[in-house]
């Protein structure tokens, strides 16, 4: 702790009162919005350039402090927890958007602008950034988790964003990843790296983002099917036939209880399907009767069509609202949250299977999902001092993860790693996993950043 001292000294002497040891500081910085827990870091960094960034992590390579960077806090397994003490880099007065170039249909941003904030500066340019994945989370936090969300079975992920990063790494040094240009065939793919590596590789300062324009006609709707079944079966069969869903969300009989009760809206409380379609007019509505055609005969029924923009808003931010929506089923209880991707052809059986084990673990839980693209989510809510709750929760959600594997899939499709679900890298990646390890050693050869994450301990 005294080298920390020391290092926090020469911060100070850097960005002055930015640097925080207050204990409400630490405090609003060691917590998590699921199950996991650790104690706060041992002090708080807001940086607002890259040359102070850089400075604050040479300081602490040298006085080996760990270093965890901090965005808007949403992410769900425990990522920017500081699980062995240090600081937390507080990225979000790194918040502008420095360029706009709708001829390349990209923009340049630091790292703490939100995907809204961005798509607020968009409005007059004709195109957004459609990287959806629910809370309104930083971009520099998104690009880390490599997250995806509602719209990514049409517009991809963070990995199909990002097209350059300005990152900074352990030691200090600032590197520029990736170009402006549609590709590259130059070396190492560095962007792709970084993207996805959960703050343990280093720091992002600021991204080039692909943009798309604004679609000419949008229409939305939600519709109940009887069985779970029904629903899954549904969307497997509109993926095979190819109709291009601008998004596709699937959300149980007990997540739609729900939602009606946090939003006030009267569904019934069986599982449900919330689709859009995006593009020309006619192209619109030619996909509209055709997944509505699928629909019917897989048994769905009462379509909702939400065709305005507040409609539409309505609609998604109660999809969006389900997580905070669920915890409200049991008020006190905390959520063990995980998801996985698998093939378009294991779905049914996958969501089928993390249902019966829900019900056979005597645990309230709901699914919902990204599923057009065979990602789904459990939220299990439990009672935080319950030992034994917390473990047939957290068995529920590792056979979900050794299910999908066993099937060719993920153990997550956008959560991430974090502290959750590192225990299971070794069973998906093999010796990749030692890969990774050693791409970090080479990177950060005193563990400074974001340790006890993402890739093993050092030996």
């Amino acid at each position: 702790m005294d080298s920390h001292a020391q290092a926090f000294d020469e911060i100070w002497a850097v960005i002055g009162d930015r640097l925080s040891t207050r204990q409400a500081d630490r405090d609003l910085h060691g917590q998590s919005e699921t199950w996991h827990r650790a104690p706060p870091p041992d002090a708080v960094a807001w940086p607002e350039t890259t040359s102070e960034v850089s400075a604050i992590l040479a300081i602490c390579n040298r006085h080996r402090c760990p270093v965890i960077g901090w965005g808007t806090g949403t992410s769900l397994e425990g990522h920017a927890l500081a699980t062995q003490g240090g600081l937390v880099l507080d990225m979000m007065r790194m918040n502008r958007v420095i360029e706009v170039r709708p001829e390349d249909r990209l923009a340049v941003v630091q790292p703490g602008v939100t995907r809204e904030a961005l798509n607020t500066d968009l409005r007059a340019t004709g195109l957004f950034f459609p990287i959806d994945p629910g809370a309104n989370a930083s971009l520099g936090g998104m690009a880390a988790t490599r997250a995806s969300g509602t719209m990514a079975v049409r517009y991809g992920t963070m990995r199909d964003a990002v097209l350059a990063l300005e990152v900074v790494l352990a030691d200090g040094r600032v590197i520029r990843t990736g170009t402006r240009a549609a590709k590259s065939s130059a070396g190492y793919d560095l962007t792709a790296l970084m993207v996805g590596s959960e703050g343990t590789l280093g720091i992002i300062t600021e991204l080039t983002l692909r943009l798309h324009g604004q679609p000419e006609d949008v229409a939305a709707a939600v519709c109940a099917f009887r069985t779970l079944d029904e629903a899954v079966a549904c969307v497997a069969m509109t993926m095979q036939i190819g109709i291009p869903m601008a998004r596709i969300e699937f959300l149980d009989s007990l997540a739609m209880r729900a939602v009606n009760q946090h939003a006030g809206s009267d569904h019934p409380e069986q599982p449900h399907l919330m689709v859009e379609f995006n593009g020309a007019p006619a192209t619109v509505r030619s996909d509209a009767e055709a997944f509505g055609e699928i629909a019917e005969e897989c048994g769905g029924q009462g379509f909702r069509w939400a065709t305005s923009p507040e409609d539409r808003k309505r609609l998604w931010e109660a999809r969006h609202a389900s997580y905070w929506a669920t915890l409200k089923l049991r008020p006190g209880a905390t959520g063990v949250v995980t998801d996985v991707c698998v093939p378009m052809s294991e779905l049914p059986a996958a969501v089928a299977a993390a249902a019966r084990d829900i019900a056979e673990a005597g645990i309230v839980g709901t699914i919902v999902g990204h599923v057009g693209d065979g990602n789904f989510h459990c939220l299990l809510l439990i009672d935080p001092q319950d030992a034994d709750e917390l473990a047939r929760a957290k068995a529920v959600a590792t056979e979900m993860s050794r299910r999908a594997l066993r099937v060719g899939g993920t153990v997550s499709g956008e959560h991430g790693i974090g502290l959750g679900k590192r225990g299971l890298m070794q069973e998906q990646h093999g010796e990749g996993w030692a890969v990774m390890a050693a791409l970090k050693q080479a990177l950060d050869p005193n563990g400074i950043l974001n340790p006890g994450k993402l890739v093993p301990d050092p030996a």
